[in-house]
């Protein structure tokens, strides 16, 4: 039995809050598997699913790549963010001329915010308990 590899013509990652993912590029239909499962399945939510997509949107390569999907950490929002920054990074090293379109929607910056952490003698990050002065 012959085994039948897929090249990959790029890759990119995406990370956003917790969330890694790394995309690899490939000829193909349009077809988005994420952990091995179809995208749709693993975003269910249309949101999410627009999230992950605009890329492709917005550089007219919806049917024209698939893409292979591993991430890991983090909640679901968070990972389709991450998706979305490894996806416009993997085109705009396949295709440099989508470079521009990308930055100006904002696809290539990488969100930085992340999680406060809890601080010791506090409720959470920044709220406190209750003062009571007698």
């Amino acid at each position: 039995m012959a085994k039948t590899s897929k090249t990959n013509l790029s890759h990119g990652t995406g990370r956003r809050k917790c969330a890694v993912a790394r995309v690899y590029l490939r000829e193909g239909s349009g077809n988005i598997t994420v952990n091995g499962r179809p995208c749709e399945e693993y975003f269910a939510s249309p949101l999410l699913m627009f999230i992950v997509k605009q890329p492709l949107a917005v550089t007219d390569t919806l049917k024209k790549y698939d893409f292979v999907i591993t991430v890991d950490g983090g909640g679901i929002s968070g990972q389709a963010g991450a998706v979305r920054l490894g996806i416009s990074r993997a085109l705009a090293v396949k295709q440099p001329e989508t470079l521009a379109v990308l930055r100006a929607n904002g696809f290539m910056t990488r969100d930085s915010r992340m999680v406060e952490r809890k601080k010791y003698g506090q409720k959470g990050a920044r709220k406190h308990f209750q003062f009571s002065k007698r």
